[in-house]
């Protein structure tokens, strides 16, 4: 699967996927393609890392693990391929969205557009068996994902946005003097009205990165999806 990535990820990521761990989850990935239904399909594994390169990342927004259902999953955080209904969480996104920065709500969830600005859709876990959320946690994803957080903070002038609990608990990963860090509750309907609306965190992200040197993120999606590749 190393293959897949084709930029400078690969080379950040060389000892982890040189590392025995790893191929055990190589390992433990080929058996469960192989008689299993897992998300997302194999070739988008590392999607999130493909349309988003090390030097370009400017912004992480960092989830869980995959959507479980049919043709959602394509290896980024939060979005799923066109056609797809917007999944809660998401619809809870995109209202604070408007809030927030005024970006008008788009019917589609496909979120590259993000990605080639340089958002880092990265979810901890990058597989998931069908209708079994999180059932490939503790695969060893976690050590691929960390590193990559780790990188991303050692190198500095990334905003990282901390959705829930579980998103939270990478905090201790980062330096928050060379990265800025916003967190809020998780944006799914049990937890949205505690403390996710109003959070803002588009907008702070925007102004973050405004004081790092660089260019805001257009957070307007477009209105029809791009080609889904």
């Amino acid at each position: 699967m190393k293959e897949l990535i084709h930029n400078d990820w690969e080379e950040v990521l060389t000892p982890i996927f040189a590392s025995e761990q790893y191929g055990q989850l190589h390992q433990f990935l080929r058996n469960e393609y192989a008689n299993q239904t897992i998300y997302p399909e194999m070739h988008h594994i590392f999607q999130a890392f493909e349309w988003t390169s090390f030097a370009n990342t400017k912004v992480v927004i960092l989830g869980q693990d995959p959507y479980h259902e049919p043709h959602q999953a394509h290896g980024l955080s939060f979005s799923v391929l066109p056609g797809n209904v917007l999944p809660p969480s998401l619809r809870n996104i995109y209202k604070e969205l408007q809030t927030d920065v005024g970006a008008t709500p788009v019917k589609h969830g496909y979120l590259k557009s993000w990605a080639d600005q340089g958002v880092l859709l990265l979810n901890s876990v990058l597989t998931v068996r069908a209708h079994q959320a999180y059932s490939h946690r503790g695969k060893g994803w976690e050590q691929l994902t960390d590193a990559a957080i780790k990188a991303l903070a050692e190198r500095g002038g990334v905003v990282f946005i901390l959705w829930g609990n579980a998103a939270k608990a990478k905090r201790e990963f980062i330096n928050e003097t060379k990265n800025a860090v916003i967190t809020s509750v998780h944006p799914s309907p049990l937890s949205a009205s505690r403390g996710f609306f109003g959070s803002r965190p588009f907008s702070q992200a925007n102004e973050a990165l405004l004081k790092f040197g660089e260019q805001p993120i257009n957070w307007q999606l477009p209105s029809e999806p791009e080609n889904a590749e």
